[in-house]
């Protein structure tokens, strides 16, 4: 059995025993390595600490238990959680929102089992947790706008020119000295194409304060209010941070859809955020966000 069959079984071991009595230890036996090279085995190969991924995973089922209408402080208590509070606060953390909100907009289904397979198919360097969901306000954006096409896959290649010229001709620098800027989190949105001509807009934008005189120069616009799954890229370094994002991107769509119970939602935008975990020099962190709607049965 190799390194990466012997973590997949580890994985599964997880999911299987995820209510029960998980440590380095344990996880550490049940592959037949040392605890001191399994941890940095399994850091090696999903991207995550052992005990991160444990309490994500965690988190997962315990998102999922939320539609079941038992109590929280019980879901807390199953899933590893010795105080109500606790878990509450592990739970904002990872879904930027409380129990009791998450359960107005949780889905149904039991979190996806982990695969490896997918994570390496997608050139992704980690485990693809489950998204968070959240539903956000109109966003209002002001920045620079790219018009572009799908048609022979021009915004491949006209996207990644456009973020360079951004980037190497001061305009974003110029765009973060503005005082009108409510925060510095950077958005990269897609605004639905013409679907005549396949043409798009592709916004590079930050968040202005409100009522702020935007000067002429930059391109203003809102992006309409959703519920969206978002998903976090594994942590990569600087040399692999596209390719992470263009591999979970191609996962979301390739394998997360197709089971997931949920669609595109219509005339919605779909963007990337980039905050201070894009500016690290290692464990670099993008968030996708995906507006959904149910697939009506």
């Amino acid at each position: 059995m190799d390194t990466r069959e012997t973590l997949q079984m580890v994985l599964e071991f997880i999911d299987e025993n995820i209510t029960g009595n998980i440590s380095p230890e344990i996880l550490a036996a049940r592959a037949g390595y040392s605890t001191w090279h399994f941890c940095r085995v399994f850091q090696w190969g999903t991207g995550y600490s052992v005990m991160n991924y444990v309490r994500n995973r965690r988190l997962a089922f315990a998102a999922h238990e939320l539609t079941s209408g038992k109590r929280i402080l019980d879901i807390s208590i199953e899933y590893g959680f010795e105080t109500h509070s606790g878990f509450s606060k592990a739970f904002r953390r990872y879904y930027g929102c409380s129990p009791g909100t998450y359960r107005l907009h949780a889905h149904n289904h039991r979190p996806f089992p982990p695969s490896l397979s997918c994570t390496y198919k997608y050139f992704i360097g980690g485990i693809i947790m489950e998204p968070k969901f959240v539903t956000l306000p109109a966003i209002n954006l002001a920045g620079y706008v790219l018009k572009t096409t799908s048609t022979g896959g021009e915004n491949s290649t006209a996207i990644p020119a456009f973020w360079d010229k951004y980037i190497s001709e001061g305009k974003m620098e110029k765009l973060h000295s503005e005082n009108f800027i409510k925060k510095h989190d950077e958005y990269g949105v897609c605004f639905p194409e013409d679907p005549t001509t396949s043409e798009f807009e592709y916004v590079i934008g930050v968040e202005p304060k409100e009522g702020a005189k935007i000067a002429d120069e930059y391109h203003v616009c809102e992006v309409p209010p959703a519920t969206y799954a978002v998903f976090s890229t594994p942590p990569s370094d600087a040399i692999n941070f596209v390719a992470a994002i263009q591999g979970t991107w191609n996962y979301i769509f390739n394998e997360w859809f197709p089971n997931s119970g949920y669609e595109y939602a219509p005339g919605c935008n779909d963007f990337e955020l980039y905050d201070d975990r894009c500016m690290l020099d290692d464990g670099k962190i993008c968030d996708i966000y995906i507006p959904v709607v149910k697939i009506q049965s």
